[in-house]
Formats: structure tokens, sequence, C-alpha cells
């Protein structure tokens, strides 16, 4: 791989929690620090309901891991801004997001302050699901990322998928104590991105 004034080289050491860790030099592209991920399912509740339980900002400390902090600071019909503070250990940052939301259909919420990320974009979009059950929609989740330290991308990266997984699921979980039981299983779909 070339080295250009894009790269990022890492060397030396690194101390997380008084420990000194040793970490390999190695160059990465802006492209390799950019993580993304999409899903889509069917699950069995219904568009609105979905859309309550990711809408629900201000509770989003209480359900979404990692997440240790979250304060709507503006709300309007159809946006909301929220300070967020995540945490895993040894990590604890906070950062601005400002929502869009198109009710029963959207939640889309993007990084604005750019402290901790060089670009955040996590969507939610709610569709029909099973034309015989109502109660049932289809789920598409992307989240598109690039944290601005080195530090973070390299945890990210080791537990990424698991982090993402965890997530999806966390709403899921939140959807399943709200309203019960599910009126479908929930299935995986093909995702389509649009």
């Amino acid at each position: 791989m070339l080295t250009t004034p894009e790269n990022v080289i890492l060397q030396n050491s690194i101390c997380l929690l008084g420990c000194n860790i040793q970490v390999r030099q190695f160059t990465l592209t802006k492209m390799e620090k950019r993580k993304e991920y999409y899903g889509r399912k069917l699950v069995g509740f219904s568009m609105e309901q979905m859309y309550r339980v990711v809408s629900d900002v201000s509770n989003y400390r209480k359900f979404v891991p990692f997440c240790k902090r979250s304060t709507v600071t503006y709300e309007s019909h159809k946006r909301l801004r929220a300070e967020l503070q995540i945490g895993f250990p040894p990590i604890c940052e906070s950062y601005t997001s400002d929502v869009q939301l198109s009710k029963p259909h959207l939640v889309r919420a993007v990084c604005t302050d750019g402290r901790l990320f060089n670009y955040l974009e996590t969507c939610w979009k709610f569709s029909p699901g099973l034309q015989s059950n109502p109660q049932s929609c289809i789920v598409d989740f992307s989240i598109d990322f690039e944290f601005k330290s080195k530090l973070h991308y390299q945890l990210a990266n080791m537990f990424f998928e698991t982090l993402v997984k965890q997530m999806e699921g966390a709403f899921m979980l939140e959807a399943k104590r709200r309203y019960g039981r599910e009126s479908v299983p929930t299935h995986k779909l093909a995702y389509i991105k649009s």
C-alpha cells in the first residue's frame, strides 16, 4: 500500500487504563477507516410501534447498549437534536445528533459536532410487512461511520459486528418489552440499498 497524505500511521504505544500496550505499525487509508452495516428484517411489530421505539431518543440510555446519556435538547414534529454519550471500556465520549423524523416511516440520525466522528449516519426505515398482518413491518437499518481517533477505530473494528448486532437487537428487545410478543417471528431479508 502506498503512503499518501490521507493515510494514517499508527505507531509507538497507546496507554489504556494505565497499561502500556504495544501497537504494530500499519497504514490505514480513509476508506479503510469507514465502517458500514446494512440489515433488513421482517418483524412482528407494526411500523408505528417500531417507529415509536427508535424515535424515543431520550430513553436510549435505558435500553441501547453502551449509551450512557441521551438528552433531547430540541424537538419539533419532524426533527430533534440530542446530546448522546457512548461508553464501552475504556472509552466514554459525547456527541450531538440531529435526527430527522418522518412518522411512521423514517428515523435518520446524523452526527453534527464532529468531535468523535468524521462521519456518522444511522438510518431506520419502516415499511409495511405482511398484507395479512398489520402488526408486522419491514425494518431497514443502516449505520455508516468513521471515527476521528485511530484508537476508537481500532476498538470499533475489533468488535464492530458484535456491537452493531447488539444495538440492533436492543431495539427489538425494547419493542417486545413495550408491546409484548411479536405477531410473527423475525425473519432476516436481503437488504436492498437505496
